[in-house]
């Protein structure tokens, strides 16, 4: 009985084995007949591309003044809206101007006098001048006199002076604007006690139009640009007076287009950054001071440049980038490049690919090194403009 049973056993498994075999040559005929493996690729071919840096920062005012009183009384009058706009020599505050009258008064009275005792010294020196002609009067006395009349010229100009200072402290009680823009909140109201120069600034004004994008652009990306414009790995120029266009925090980009103004001579220490400003036209004032946005400006062009899908890159064991070409044999092959720019949905390759050359772009997972394949084009042609960063300095390329 166990004997039989041990034969069932043995002639299943015999039968399952039979079968299981059968089906693996079965699958092994179909994928010889199936032959070689269909993948889409993309013929590379050198373009020319505008490079450009995309740099994070911060917009400025164009102009800012702090408001303060110069000399010292009681507020009367506020006479502005806050967060309006005001003009070069719009009346903001008025000082109580009474005790400033009364030394202006004052010294208009001095003056007067001073000039009346002018003209007596004047008169009795021209007198003097005649009489010591005749011997009527000494030599001494006449001098004494010449001096008692110059005297009295300075006591004019004393007082002439002292009357125009006083006229200067009574206009300072009218405090007005000292340039155009924005002003913002009041830090006093009527009746508070102002005294000249003090610390704290009664209003501060801004000018928003135009304004400053002030960016950092790492050192290291600073020096490796320069490198290869000298070398003539890019073309292009001083980064002076280049165009900047303007990301908003949003991602949108903003409507004008502003110009470079100048690049720092220092690097910060602590964050081994050049400072670079921008200057951009504001006519809506849809930017303020002190907003974070994004600066781009072109650094140069690359007139050979190559551009491959970046889903079309894979990394080894090694870390290094792997590209996989159909050969003139229509076998796959793997190539080993140096990646660089990312471009939006491309990538750059500085080495190992040149024009003309079929990159595979889909279908990787079925394929390996030297199978035989179905090249397929297809067709990507960059349509108007294409922008993107870049993995290490936030760079970004345009590519027309």
């Amino acid at each position: 009985m166990k004997l039989q049973k041990k034969k069932h056993v043995f002639m299943a498994a015999l039968l399952a084995g039979l079968l299981l075999g059968g089906c693996q040559q079965e699958k092994e005929k179909a994928m010889m007949v199936q032959g070689p493996v269909e993948v889409d690729v993309v013929t590379v071919q050198p373009q020319s591309v505008e490079l450009q840096v995309e740099l994070p920062g911060r917009t400025a005012p164009f102009r800012v003044a702090e408001v303060r009183p110069q000399v010292n009384g009681i507020i009367q009058k506020r006479l502005f809206v806050e967060g309006s706009e005001v003009t070069a020599g719009q009346l903001l505050y008025q000082i109580d101007p009474a005790v400033y009258q009364a030394r202006v008064d004052s010294a208009v009275a001095s003056l007067a006098r001073a000039r009346a005792v002018e003209q007596s010294a004047r008169l009795k020196a021209e007198r003097y001048r005649v009489l010591v002609k005749t011997k009527s009067v000494s030599e001494l006395d006449q001098i004494e006199i010449e001096a008692s009349w110059k005297q009295a010229i300075a006591d004019v100009a004393a007082a002439e002076a002292a009357l125009n200072s006083a006229r200067i402290d009574l206009e300072y009680t009218r405090v007005t604007a000292p340039i155009s823009g924005r002003i913002g909140k009041s830090m006093i109201s009527e009746g508070a006690l102002v005294t000249a120069q003090q610390s704290t600034a009664l209003a501060t004004i801004q000018q928003l139009d135009p304004l400053y994008v002030d960016v950092t652009q790492s050192s290291m990306e600073l020096l490796k640009l320069k490198k290869d414009l000298s070398a003539g790995v890019i073309a292009g120029g001083d980064m002076a007076k280049q165009q900047v266009r303007i990301l908003l925090e949003d991602g949108s980009e903003y409507g004008e287009t502003g110009s470079l103004e100048f690049s720092d001579v220092t690097v910060d220490q602590t964050t081994g950054g050049v400072t670079l400003r921008a200057i951009i036209a504001n006519p809506h004032r849809d930017l303020l001071p002190g907003m974070f946005v994004r600066a781009r400006i072109v650094s140069g062009l690359k007139e050979d440049a190559i551009l491959v899908p970046a889903a079309s890159i894979s990394r080894n064991s090694k870390g290094q980038a792997v590209l996989l070409l159909v050969n003139s044999e229509s076998k796959v092959e793997n190539r080993i490049i140096e990646s660089g720019r990312n471009i939006g949905e491309k990538v750059m390759v500085n080495d190992g690919l040149k024009g003309g050359e079929m990159v595979i772009t889909a279908g990787l997972q079925k394929v390996r090194q030297g199978s035989a394949v179905h090249a397929v084009e297809h067709h990507t042609p960059l349509v108007g403009k294409v922008t993107g960063k870049t993995q290490q300095a936030a760079s970004v390329v345009h590519v027309e």
